[in-house]
């Protein structure tokens, strides 16, 4: 889903991270002291690799839609949130493994978005579940640190960890900005999950494992239709939320990407579920695209670059940071299911997603919820439309 490239300091050592993105484009040699990357692939399994893995860069990444029945103004409406919660860690040689998490939610029913994000050093971060024999059977991950905004302002955070942590598609979000936090993100909010996987977990490009050759090496795979309850903490209010998440989780021996990507997860109203990337290179140009189709029933495809097309529709001005995204977009497969075509139209549940994350992460990126629109077929066309989130890091300079 995302990758970015940044440094944390602590005691005078400095330790890259990178984010999420579906595949990248890595650094031609891994930097010296690094775990090197296996010669042949080793078959994912579960819960095993659900845990943290002793490699370069990985990252555990959850989006989702959530749903409260509210009452204002003697109306009894819909309330909706989209979320985004991300543990992201790097290991660089004999440095301690450098952890960074993002915590974003955008209000749909008040029209507004807030994030707040954390940063740690060491390996107090990671309390996953493990066998006699020390090997892990899931994850549990609680980011405590401090707040990069705070500290420069002055005015570290004492708050709660924030907690993920899961194995075999049975997950946990708890996580909550203190009041210092709430104060920066314009917001107070929170998460209180249980997440259950519906399918299996999906494994990208066939096996769940990309060989970048002298680049390195990535395991990958989504579990792509999670049914969530629990609560939503916002403006002092607990509301009791249920709805539908996507995992992804991504571990490899890979440093960097080219000129950014746009990454697009669609559940349908059928069951059906769709990821689409589309990674550039440092010029610009398409460098690496492909899909995974998990279908009602689990059974996963993968689409190659031609079996599918993105278009761009309007777009938004950032008046933060005066960064221009496309706001609408348009993806097509013609060969979709029984020779027909998908015709999917995405539209933000709200323009302003944008996140600065230069303090931890060192990027500016847009991730938000999307109202999705989609028709199966020319003639006696089927509706399938559903839900989406959106991830855009090449907008910007």
């Amino acid at each position: 889903m995302l990758s970015m490239a940044f440094a944390l300091t602590a005691s005078g050592c400095s330790a890259p991270i990178l984010a999420n993105p579906p595949l990248v484009f890595p650094s031609p040699v891994p930097p010296s002291g690094g775990p090197s990357a296996a010669p042949d692939p080793i078959p994912i399994a579960f819960p095993r690799d659900d845990g943290p893995h002793d490699r370069l860069t990985e990252w555990w990444y959850y989006t989702g839609h959530l749903r409260a029945q509210v009452s204002q103004d003697d109306l009894v409406g819909l309330h909706r949130f989209g979320f985004e919660a991300v543990v992201f860690r790097a290991e660089r040689g004999t440095v301690p493994p450098a952890w960074a998490a993002h915590l974003a939610l955008t209000d749909e029913f008040g029209n507004r978005f807030a994030y707040a994000q954390r940063s740690e050093i060491g390996t107090q971060v990671d309390h996953s579940p493990r066998d006699a024999r020390g090997a892990a059977t899931g994850f549990d991950l609680q980011i405590g640190g401090l707040s990069p905004t705070l500290v420069t302002a002055g005015a570290p955070a004492s708050a709660a960890p924030w907690r993920l942590a899961g194995a075999g598609g049975t997950d946990r979000i708890e996580a909550a900005l203190a009041p210092e936090e709430a104060q920066a993100a314009g917001a107070a909010f929170g998460l209180n999950l249980d997440l259950e996987s519906t399918k299996p977990a999906a494994l990208h490009d066939g096996d769940g494992f990309v060989d970048f050759g002298s680049g390195g090496s990535s395991y990958y795979y989504s579990r792509t239709r999670l049914a969530a309850t629990g609560t939503v903490q916002v403006d002092g209010q607990q509301l009791s939320v249920d709805g539908v998440a996507w995992f992804d989780h991504q571990w490899g021996d890979f440093v960097s990407v080219g000129g950014g990507w746009n990454w697009f997860a669609v559940n349908l109203g059928d069951g059906t579920d769709l990821t689409i990337s589309e990674v550039f290179d440092p010029r610009g140009e398409n460098g690496l695209e492909y899909g995974t189709v998990v279908e009602p029933d689990g059974a996963v495809r993968h689409l190659d670059a031609g079996a599918f097309g993105v278009t761009a529709g309007n777009a938004w001005a950032s008046p933060k940071t005066g960064r221009l995204y496309p706001t609408n977009w348009f993806i097509t497969i013609p060969d979709f299911r029984d020779g027909r075509e998908l015709q999917i139209s995405l539209e933000p549940t709200l323009d302003d997603q944008e996140l600065d994350a230069r303090p931890t992460t060192g990027v500016i990126y847009w991730e938000g919820s999307q109202h999705v629109s989609a028709t199966l077929g020319l003639i006696d066309a089927t509706t399938l439309d559903g839900e989406a989130y959106v991830e855009l890091t090449r907008y910007g300079p």
